[in-house]
């Protein structure tokens, strides 16, 4: 009989509903236990702070909180004393400093009253997990940063250590800083889009060059170190290749990297560049970005974009240079700050010579 009912197409349809069903009301069960517990942390960080706790009881009073509450409810975690210093901060941090609008004023002494944090704020404030909120209040550096890395986690679905990332990164600093010409040659929508995906600079931290390096050695170092390349790129771009051979008119020509903007659904060219921006590479780029379009792109894609990344630029020269350019391109720097020579490791003695160094 069971047999028989899986091999139902009516049933195996309904089954299978009913799975995604489950699994969704097991996803709003977690996002509501943590919503329910960050309120619960506001409410205390707010009491905490409006009854002066440690002025009225004595700086050892979160300690006998904590105590006072581990021993009614054992079997919960999240009141340790270092927890609910957290949990202070959490409310001070944006109970506190976040720019209300709408404030109330006394007609009289026009004295602004500072008004509870907006609904919508703070239901964006509680929708992300308890550890991604205690690295966000610590690293950042105002409220609207904090807000930003808020939104980006709940839209982008990130992970703590991919959180930790892009805050290490600086995104909020640097997204949408390129210079660029997507106003006058993408659609309104995609030219949005487009900007808020391209950074300035990038941090290349993470790579080992030489002093003097080369690009070639540059963009080895880059697809070496791929995956946190594509991290500092943002998390929608696919990688295609490195030095992706175009055969036009019985020539050959090499592109440096060649990315897949998944929600854009275009090609990105990159051309790197260790040098200042000069405004000949302009034409190099574009003539990589049309030959994508006529060699590779599908007619379900939208139009390539091209991305310098130079080593510095003068910005004016750089406007004035895309102001020429009809295809969509634009132009970054990167900062290596942190650059270690290739051979920085060599100089260090290898677990084994250290074991030999104890023993002798």
């Amino acid at each position: 009989m069971s047999k028989l009912i899986k091999t139902d197409n009516e049933y195996k349809e309904w089954i299978g509903e009913l799975k995604q069903r489950i699994r969704q009301s097991q996803i709003k069960a977690a996002v509501k236990v943590n919503t329910e517990l960050l309120r619960l942390y506001w409410s205390i960080g707010r009491d905490i702070v409006r009854l002066k706790a440690e002025a009225k009881w004595g700086t050892n009073i979160m300690s006998q909180i904590s105590l006072d509450l581990k021993e009614e409810f054992s079997n919960l975690g999240g009141f340790s004393e270092t927890n609910l210093r957290y949990i202070k901060r959490f409310y001070l941090f944006y109970g506190q400093n976040q720019p209300q609008v709408g404030a109330k004023i006394k007609s009289k002494k026009q004295e602004v009253i500072q008004p509870q944090v907006e609904a919508e704020i703070l239901e964006a404030i509680f929708s992300i997990p308890w550890g991604h909120q205690k690295h966000i209040i610590t690293k950042a550096k105002s409220t609207n940063e904090a807000l930003f890395y808020v939104q980006k986690t709940i839209k982008q679905g990130w992970s703590r250590n991919i959180l930790i990332n892009y805050m290490s990164a600086n995104l909020f600093e640097t997204e949408g800083k390129a210079i660029s010409n997507f106003k006058n040659t993408l659609p309104a929508l995609q030219s949005d889009l487009a900007q808020q995906t391209l950074k300035d600079p990038y941090n290349f931290d993470f790579l080992t060059l030489r002093d003097g390096y080369l690009e070639r050695e540059l963009e080895d170092a880059l697809t070496d170190n791929i995956t946190k390349f594509l991290i500092e790129l943002g998390n929608v771009f696919a990688y295609v290749g490195r030095q992706v051979r175009l055969e036009i008119g019985g020539d050959e020509f090499f592109i440096d990297l060649l990315f897949y903007h998944l929600k854009l659904r275009s090609y990105v060219v990159i051309e790197l560049k260790t040098g200042d921006f000069q405004p000949e590479y302009i034409g190099k780029l574009g003539f990589y970005v049309s030959a994508i379009n006529n060699e590779m792109k599908l007619p379900q894609d939208n139009p390539t974009i091209g991305l310098l990344i130079c080593k510095s630029k003068n910005n004016i020269v750089a406007r004035y240079t895309l102001d020429t350019a009809n295809l969509p391109i634009g132009i970054s720097e990167y900062d290596l700050n942190h650059l270690f020579p290739k051979d920085f490791k060599s100089t260090l003695p290898s677990i084994e010579e250290i074991e030999n160094e104890l023993k002798d």
